[in-house]
């Protein structure tokens, strides 16, 4: 009889790719990692892992285990989900991932109300990009998702998630409090061709849209520092080094040295939920969507 949770562990090894990727996706050891491969081994009668340098490679029964791996598990869940949907009531845990400003600006309210309409579900948080997160969704180590994309330029979903609107998030542009524009009741982000930016982390979906949209506006941005928190940004942008994007939600009070002005077409982000298409009979999954849009229209009423 094959055990379940040894078949997580090795489904985990197959999708992050290493022995340290899985036990951060499983919540666990490195150690309790390797002891459940051992007893699978056992159970199976032949090496599922090899070594490959310094990490573990899936060996040809490995893979073969790990794909049959992969459809058990999803037919867990969808018992799982069925069950729980039978029941009618929203319990146990629910895993989150979301981006700095829904963390601050959506989960703790809709968290609280979560908290006190279903006492018996537990939600567990991370702080997470949305590409990220999103991919931890489709491997099941998350069951929510917030993401985000922006008006001019669209994250791809995973074919296997769900997706609902929540809100759009208008932004701003902040510049110092003795900026010539500073006066401005609206400006166009073309109107910032000759300055420096404050951006996002290389890589990150925000800096990349920041790039693509100045330069569909004829300019090539100088980006002359880099920071992840949009606080730090206004910091840089108070101390004169820089104007920057900041979005509404979740943007907390302003330095007094900054001045923020709205843009006159508009710049927006779309804030959405997702999760697994086979979890979405899930009354734990409803309760917290119903939640999140519930915050998200309060949000959007007082921007």
């Amino acid at each position: 009889m094959l055990n379940l949770e040894r078949l997580r562990t090795l489904d985990a090894l197959a999708r992050h790719g290493s022995v340290s990727g899985a036990a951060e996706g499983l919540h666990v050891t490195t150690s309790a990692v390797s002891q459940q491969m051992a007893k699978l081994e056992r159970e199976v009668g032949q090496p599922l892992l090899s070594k490959n340098g310094r990490g573990v490679r899936l060996t040809d029964a490995g893979r073969l285990l790990a794909d049959h791996a992969a459809r058990i598990i999803s037919q867990v869940e969808l018992a799982q989900a069925d069950v729980e949907a039978q029941r009618g009531c929203a319990v146990g845990e629910l895993r989150i991932g979301a981006f700095p400003t829904a963390m601050r600006g959506l989960l703790p309210a809709a968290l609280t109300a979560l908290r006190a309409g279903h006492p018996e579900l537990r939600a567990r948080v991370r702080e997470m990009e949305p590409a990220e997160s999103m991919a931890a969704v489709v491997r099941g180590d998350l069951d929510l998702a917030l993401a985000i994309d922006w008006h001019n330029k669209r994250m791809p979903v995973p074919a296997e998630l769900v997706r609902a609107h929540l809100l759009d998030d208008a932004a701003d542009v902040a510049v110092p409090a003795g900026h010539p524009m500073a006066g401005r009741t609206e400006v166009s982000l073309a109107d910032f061709a000759e300055e420096d930016w404050v951006s996002w982390n290389e890589g990150q979906f925000c800096h990349e849209w920041l790039v693509f949209t100045l330069r569909g506006t004829g300019v090539e941005p100088r980006i002359a520092h880099i920071a992840e928190e949009h606080h730090t940004q206004l910091a840089f942008v108070e101390a004169g080094l820089g104007v920057c994007v900041t979005p509404r939600l979740g943007r907390g009070p302003v330095p007094p040295g900054v001045r923020l002005l709205p843009v006159c077409d508009t710049v927006r982000r779309h804030v959405y939920v997702v999760w697994r298409a086979d979890a979405d009979r899930r009354p734990s999954i409803r309760a917290a969507v119903d939640a999140l849009r519930t915050v998200a229209a309060e949000v959007e009423g007082r921007s």
